[in-house]
């Protein structure tokens, strides 16, 4: 399955979003633009996409830019995918 298509199902099942996060494109604004998407929710997609997608988000490295938009997100994923801790 493609990233893009992980990372929007991991979306909609930690945010509850009932399958609209299906629709999502890379220029979907996600914080600040989606409700369910407060701290605690990041620490909670944080940890689905840790544990699904086989990364590790570096704590000196979160920033709520990360989640402005799911290009962003991606973009992130896919350098952390790149350079493992």
């Amino acid at each position: 399955m493609p990233l893009i298509d992980t990372v929007k199902q991991i979306l909609d099942e930690v945010l509850y979003l009932h399958g609209a996060a299906l629709q999502f494109t890379e220029e979907t604004k996600l914080a600040g633009s989606i409700p369910q998407l407060d701290s605690m929710a990041i620490v909670s997609l944080i940890a689905a996409l840790e544990e699904q997608l086989g990364v590790s988000f570096p704590e000196d490295e979160l920033d709520v830019s990360l989640f402005e938009t799911l290009g962003t997100l991606l973009a992130y994923i896919e350098k952390l995918s790149k350079n493992p801790a």
